[in-house]
């Protein structure tokens, strides 16, 4: 008897072994999450000036840390630290994240060798290592990846030549080795993108690195080396070349004809049809394309019980995929006039290539004649606008971190993504929030994706009255300091829990929104501003700064607001004491001068209530 009592103890102990380690991921031998030593070896290796990996190595689950992002299972699949201005060394631990996905530490000032252990990770589809200090060889380990896709380590020091193994990376669509020190021979590798400008050793004197793909370096150096035929004989290989060079160019120029004579002909889509059968998979990119069929079915045909939002891009649609999993699937409008459908594929992959903690991952797409659908991973908290308004309220700090997560994906979009990105379109409803309240900027690039048939010069406003740029509604001129308008309005209705458009009624202010809050900024009023369902649960002297921070990103000229990388520093507590300063000095030299203060210019454009009716035309949520 006693002999089975202790049989049914070690049993319920080994089953709660199991649920702990199912739970939050395996144990080391010391008992210790093994994710979370391997975490804590990246972060003791390096040097963090803000305290952002301030992650606690007694912990059993990292999921909660910062920068960190886990599976539905508790394993850590993306590890995100861009511009935070880290430095020291990459450790080699973090070959035994075994379940990373995206490893994203761009803009920092990290040194040394990319550590070889980078070649362990199976599962890895993102590595951006740009613009650090590293140095050394490209590891030829990289190549074991089978899964990595996108691939930067631009802007570094790296010398060598660049690993012959990458040939065998067909899976590979964007290679950026730019601004580096490499040599040749340069293989032929597979990328759809593969960047090499400014290595001076491989497009030094006369070789052909100005665009992308480049032709491999190794045959023109080859050529150079050869020894020059003499007499008739060189004559006779001029001639030939010159027959064969001929003799290509009129095939190619056949063979081009006929390509687009068939496409014309037949009047084929280039990806798929909703009368489609087959069940074959495109990928582009991190992409994956889906047919209609699919996102009908998964959609429930796109009822109205699965729609979760309403938008100027068209409406959202929750969705179950064959798998299981939750996809959120937005249907453009005028499916049919967002232009060919090598515009779509190529807008549509750049959206794909922004790839940032704080900003919403494209999952996939779908096109037909009619329809242009794009699918996207299912947010559970929803957007910061429709979180403001539900119960129980969201804390002050949670709200702040929320701010700062909204300013890193903008400022990623701004200073860091190739090509640049402007949103023109940040609010509330555009912010959304993943399963830990984590700020996840949503629907950028799309202005430009349904704008691509206007001019160069964009002439369709796109946004929401209240949180457009005062230059942008009246010139239709954006550029990225008009999100940064969009993102102090943010500020303020993170603060308050209102909409713009709202403050008027519940404040009962006649005036415009800024003039009102810059009132109340100087007679150290700012409790009239905070959200009534926080109490008194906030701190007064962060309420001021982030109002501060408000004023200056809402200046009625755009060349006095500041740029998003200041923002997220003065957000993040450096240089906004300064900042400030300097801004009231400057409107006090305005004022002097009889200028018209920003406020009043921009009074007349939030205080007709008639343009309520406007504001849901031109967007609203999406």
């Amino acid at each position: 008897m006693e002999a089975g009592k202790k049989n049914s103890f070690f049993c319920c102990v080994a089953s709660l072994i199991c649920l702990w380690t199912t739970a939050y991921g395996e144990l080391t031998a010391a008992g210790v999450n093994y994710e979370v030593e391997a975490l804590m070896g990246i972060k003791n290796s390096l040097h963090d000036p803000h305290n952002i990996l301030n992650w606690d190595e007694h912990a059993v689950d990292p999921c909660s840390w910062a920068m960190v992002t886990c599976s539905p299972d508790n394993f850590v699949t993306s590890l995100g630290a861009p511009s935070q201005r880290l430095s020291g060394t990459l450790s080699p631990s973090i070959g035994n994240l075994t379940n990373l996905q995206s490893l994203l530490l761009q803009d920092n000032n990290i040194s040394g060798h990319i550590p070889s252990e980078l070649g362990r990770l199976p599962k890895l589809k993102t590595i951006d290592l740009s613009s650090n200090n590293f140095s050394g060889q490209i590891p030829s380990v990289l190549s074991n990846l089978n899964s990595l896709q996108y691939l930067r380590l631009n802007n570094n020091s790296l010398d060598g030549a660049i690993p012959a193994s990458l040939v065998n990376m067909t899976q590979l669509t964007f290679l950026d080795l730019s601004y580096n020190d490499l040599s040749t021979p340069v293989p032929p590798v597979h990328a759809k993108t593969f960047n090499i400008v400014g290595n001076p050793l491989i497009c030094g004197t006369g070789q052909g690195c100005a665009g992308t793909t480049p032709v491999p370096q190794s045959v023109a150096l080859n050529n150079s080396l050869n020894s020059q035929p003499s007499g008739n004989n060189k004559s006779h290989k001029i001639a030939l070349a010159f027959g064969s060079s001929l003799g290509c160019i009129c095939l190619l120029v056949l063979g081009f004809g006929f390509i687009l004579w068939l496409r014309q002909r037949l009047n084929q889509q280039i990806f798929f049809d909703v009368n489609e059968q087959h069940n074959e998979e495109l990928n582009l990119g991190n992409l994956r394309s889906f047919q209609f069929k699919e996102l009908q079915v998964a959609t429930n045909n796109f009822s109205s019980k699965n729609l979760i939002g309403k938008g100027g891009f068209g409406n959202v649609y929750k969705g179950y995929l064959q798998d299981g999993t939750v996809v959120a699937v937005k249907r453009l409008k005028d499916g049919n006039a967002i232009g060919g459908e090598i515009q779509f594929q190529t807008e549509v992959e750049m959206i794909s290539l922004a790839v940032h903690r704080n900003l919403l991952r494209l999952y996939g797409f779908c096109m037909t004649t009619t329809e242009r659908l794009l699918v996207y991973p299912y947010m559970s908290n929803g957007s910061v606008a429709t979180r403001l308004k539900a119960k129980p309220a969201l804390d002050w700090g949670t709200r702040k971190r929320i701010a700062l997560g909204a300013a890193r994906g903008l400022l990623y979009l701004h200073e860091q993504c190739d090509p640049k990105i402007i949103h023109r379109d940040v609010k509330a409803a555009n912010i959304l929030l993943d399963d830990y309240c984590e700020a996840v900027v949503g629907d950028f690039g799309l202005a430009k994706l349904l704008d691509h048939r206007d001019s160069h010069v964009t002439t369709a406003v796109r946004g929401t009255v209240g949180h457009i740029a005062p230059e942008y509604l009246s010139t239709g001129q954006s550029s990225e300091k008009t999100d940064v308008f969009g993102f102090g309005i943010l500020l303020l209705e993170l603060i308050s829990g209102l909409r713009a458009l709202e403050f008027g009624k519940s404040t009962n202010q006649k005036g415009a929104l800024l003039d009102w809050v810059k009132k109340i900024h100087q007679e150290k009023k700012l409790e009239l501003l905070v959200d009534k369902d926080l109490k008194n649960n906030y701190d007064r002297i962060e309420l001021e700064e982030i109002v501060q921070v408000a004023l200056l990103c809402t200046q009625y000229l755009p060349s006095h607001r500041p740029k998003m990388s200041e923002v997220v520093r003065m957000l993040e507590g450096d240089g906004l004491a300064e900042k400030w300063e300097a801004s009231q000095r400057a409107e006090e030299t305005r004022s002097r001068a009889n200028e018209f203060s920003s406020s009043e210019r921009y009074s007349d454009l939030t205080d007709d209530s008639s343009l309520l009716v406007q504001a849901m035309e031109l967007s609203g949520p999406r």
